[in-house]
C-alpha cells in the first residue's frame, strides 16, 4: 500500500473527503517527524512506539577495496510494534 491508497482507505473509512483525509495523514506524519527530531518518543497504544536513537560513529572496510571507511554518528528513527498491531500481522 502507498501514500495514496492510505489516504483513500482513510477517506473511505471516515467518510470524509480524499483533502481532508490527506491533510490529517500530512499532519499525523509531521507531528511523528517534528517529536523525533526533538527527541521524543511518540507512543500510539496498540499501534507501537516511534523513538530517536543515537548511532555512534564507526569504522567498517569497503568490501570492494578493503579501504576503512568512518561512518559518521547520526541519529535514526526506530519503530516497535504494539501488541494489537503484532496480533493483526500474525492474524493474517
Amino acid at each position: 500500500m502507498n501514500k495514496k491508497e492510505l489516504v483513500d482507505s482513510m477517506a473511505e473509512a471516515a467518510d470524509i473527503s480524499r483533502a481532508a483525509a490527506e491533510k490529517a495523514l500530512n499532519s499525523a506524519l509531521d507531528g511523528i517527524s517534528n517529536a523525533l527530531a526533538k527527541g521524543d518518543k511518540v507512543t500510539l497504544v496498540g499501534f507501537g512506539t516511534f523513538s530517536a536513537v543515537k548511532r555512534a560513529a564507526r569504522q567498517t572496510k569497503n568490501p570492494r577495496t578493503q579501504q576503512p571507511i568512518e561512518i559518521p554518528a547520526k541519529t535514526a528513527a526506530k519503530f516497535k510494534a504494539g501488541s494489537k498491531l503484532s496480533e493483526a500481522v500474525n492474524a493474517a
